[in-house]
């Protein structure tokens, strides 16, 4: 037989252990048996060295407070940034909307003449040469028309001097041929019709010179006439065709007139902002850029923005007259009056200050806001060299202060539907007493009625009064019956302590 024959006869007879489920599932249970063997020892190994931690909450150390009077101050802390009241404002003014194309930095001292900001001139160099043609066509205009009304008026002196003067004395003359011719006539009929008496002349001939007659009396009718006509309603009419050519000529010139003003007015304004796009500073100080709206992140003038008219672009703020601006949370903005003393603590130096206003609507609130409802309040600065504006600053507005008065941790008050409770240390156990408490300063709480100087409190009862745990867990309904049903039973919610009691002063 061959060796790989005999290899292969060995392998079939002898083959290599292999793991099956149930051999791995053992080795993973004999893994985590181990972890909770040595768990178990390290519990075991801490529980010796702190011998009170099997102990319950309710056998440990209680810490106690003694009733004592003092002082309380109420105040309310803001965080702020300062602010000039009385900043010099530096604005846009070009109409409509402008690019800024270089801005100087916030913050920087400049002097009278330095560049603040520069604004693009393109659309307003197009502007000058526009209106520039337009004025010089205006003016154009206006000559004509003013040429037209003197024409106006040299037409009616012309008309009155010249040609009806011509026209009258036409007719005149021609009115006194008529006479003239109308005499001759009549007389030579006269004489003939004395011939014709003596047989010298016919009966014909006489009649020809009354026809003669009748044509000079016609001729003079008709001569009288035009006269008459020219005087009453040829010059009339005249007239009021020259007359209104010359109203029309005076108002298209008073037109002209106004459409020239308006074209040099916009042509000298153009160039009045020409000049407004490079603005320079007037006085020494430091520009500063105008607050953003609270959700940006960045000023809105920045060299490519755009800016309108009238709108601020930067600000020289007076540093001898600066101020805190903060937001009062509306819950206590009713305390807050103006006058109120203020203690704001600035990098390096804590000054006292007061109160000036307080905002009678609320600041916009949104999402970058938290949408928490704030009112603007401002508190005067005393005049300090080094204050800037941006500068962070804490404000503690002093609402109240309270002198020698019963004072309590908040934290051994119990607030329940039933009213505010504490618990008082006695030789037979904690005595719950019922509160009447006043102002506070979130830390210490005055006390007006309920305990007396030198009564030990203990500190967050409901950490160990497990009927006080249930009280307060309890609707308002069982609340209320278990409040009248000890007021009946006379009972005080005594309960003796477990454990020996620390006192904290």
């Amino acid at each position: 037989m061959l060796p790989e024959e005999l290899s292969r006869n060995e392998r079939r007879q002898n083959p290599p252990p292999t793991w099956g489920r149930s051999d791995r599932f053992k080795s993973r249970w004999w893994k985590r048996g181990l972890l909770l063997v040595v768990m178990a020892t390290v519990v075991t190994s801490a529980a010796m060295f702190i011998p009170d931690a099997s102990s319950s909450r309710d056998t440990g150390p209680k810490l106690t407070y003694t009733i004592k009077r003092g002082d309380i101050l109420v105040t309310v802390r803001e965080q702020g940034t300062l602010e000039s009241s009385n900043n010099t404002e530096i604005k846009c003014n070009i109409r409509g909307y402008s690019t800024v194309i270089w801005m100087i930095e916030g913050g920087t001292e400049v002097k009278p003449g330095d560049l603040l900001f520069r604004l693009d001139t393109k659309t307003i160099e197009e502007t000058v040469s526009l209106q520039k043609t337009n004025a010089h066509i205006a003016r154009a205009t206006l000559e004509r028309s003013t040429a037209n009304v003197k024409k106006g008026k040299i037409a009616i002196s012309a008309y009155l001097k010249g040609r009806y003067a011509l026209q009258v004395k036409s007719l005149e003359r021609d009115l006194a041929i008529a006479k003239s011719n109308l005499n001759t006539a009549q007389k030579l009929l006269d004489q003939s019709e004395l011939l014709f008496l003596r047989g010298y002349l016919t009966k014909l001939e006489v009649e020809a010179n009354g026809f003669t007659v009748a044509e000079a009396e016609l001729e003079l009718k008709v001569k009288t006439t035009e006269l008459d006509i020219l005087k009453r309603f040829t010059k009339k009419m005249q007239m009021e065709t020259l007359n209104g050519n010359l109203t029309a000529s005076e108002s298209k010139q008073t037109a002209d007139k106004a459409g020239l003003a308006m074209d040099e007015a916009r042509r000298d304004r153009a160039l009045a902002e020409l000049e407004l796009c490079v603005v320079r500073a007037e006085r020494n100080g430091m520009v500063i850029y105008p607050s953003a709206a609270a959700w940006k992140n960045s000023p809105d003038i920045t060299e490519g923005a755009t800016v309108r008219k009238d709108q601020v672009l930067l600000l020289m703020p007076d540093l001898s007259k600066m101020q805190v601006k903060v937001g009062i949370h509306e819950s206590i903005v009713e305390r807050i009056k103006p006058g109120l003393r203020t203690r704001v603590t600035l990098p390096g130096i804590t000054l006292d200050a007061e109160v000036s206003s307080v905002a009678t609507v609320t600041r916009p609130a949104g999402w970058w806001t938290g949408n928490v409802v704030k009112y603007d309040t401002i508190i005067d600065l005393p005049a300090v060299e080094g204050l800037k504006p941006g500068m962070s600053a804490e404000v503690e507005v002093i609402i109240a202060e309270h002198k020698n008065v019963l004072t309590m941790p908040i934290a051994a008050v119990v607030e329940t539907v039933d009213g505010n409770f504490c618990w008082v240390k006695t030789a037979s156990g904690p005595e719950r007493r019922s509160l009447k408490l006043g102002d506070t300063n979130d830390v210490f709480i005055v006390v007006e009625a309920g305990i007396q100087e030198g009564d030990e409190v203990l500190l967050n009862p409901i950490e160990f009064i497990q009927d006080e745990q249930k009280e307060v867990l309890k609707p308002v309904g069982d609340s209320t019956q278990r409040s009248e049903d000890a007021v009946e039973s006379g009972d005080k919610s005594k309960r003796p302590l477990a454990a020996e009691t620390d006192h904290v002063d």
